[in-house]
């Protein structure tokens, strides 16, 4: 079963949350404070975490990166927030969070966003590659879902990770966003505004020497991505 962890200090939408993914068979445990939540972290791993932005004894973003790099457990992050603004958003995606989610909503489309997020990072889904993608010092293991460069771990959200793989295989060919998007999340790019650029950003900073002069995932302005395998690399 798979476990959820709902970090929100509204007792009412947690009220209707809980019940509402119960029933699809969703082990769901509900913390309204930050502290208690990463209590309950430390306890067991969870598959996925729906994190309210505005929390009372902590910010959101924070609790967001201090997740990413504290724990070795990467569960799958929702930013779930009454905050709407596109720089809010873009932010969570800068700081490790898989998908956002702006307050009001409807419980089938968190339903359905967390299944999207499932199925990219839970064995058996239909969607795990197994095989290794090369690229000079840089070794993506598509089974194990790992990024590793001059034998050192590049730490990816499993979005940010299956960016990547859609991009290295598809080595030499320029992608536009849509049809990246669509590779990784079946629905249209339309909506997210800037998040693949900040994911690439996110990515370079891991596997480029230089994030500013990127060698392996390269910008064509006016389409898109090109990853450029290097032999010597």
């Amino acid at each position: 079963m798979t476990s959820v962890l709902l970090i929100e200090d509204d007792l009412r939408l947690a009220g209707m949350i809980l019940p509402y993914l119960a029933q699809y068979e969703f082990k769901v445990e509900h913390s309204a404070s930050s502290q208690d939540a990463q209590l309950k972290m430390k306890q067991h791993p969870f598959d996925v975490l729906l994190l309210d932005l505005m929390l009372g004894d902590a910010d959101g973003l924070a609790l967001c990166r201090d997740i990413r790099g504290q724990y070795l457990h990467e569960p799958a992050i929702i930013m779930v927030t009454g905050r709407g603004d596109p720089a809010d958003r873009i932010i969570g995606l800068e700081v490790g969070a898989d998908d956002y989610l702006p307050k009001p909503f409807e419980p089938r489309e968190l339903l359905a966003r967390m299944r999207a997020v499932l199925r990219r990072i839970k064995p058996g889904s239909g969607v795990r590659e197994t095989g290794l993608i090369r690229s000079g010092s840089l070794e993506i293991d598509t089974a194990a879902r790992t990024v590793m460069l001059n034998q050192n771990s590049c730490s990816l959200t499993s979005l940010q990770f299956d960016l990547l793989v859609s991009l290295a295989r598809n080595a030499g060919r320029v992608l536009n966003r849509e049809q990246i998007w669509q590779s990784v999340r079946g629905e249209s790019y339309e909506s997210f505004d800037r998040a693949i650029d900040v994911h690439i950003g996110r990515i370079r900073q891991m596997i480029e020497d230089d994030p500013r002069a990127p060698k392996r995932i390269i910008t064509v302005r006016g389409v898109g991505y090109v990853f450029s395998a290097l032999p010597g690399a």
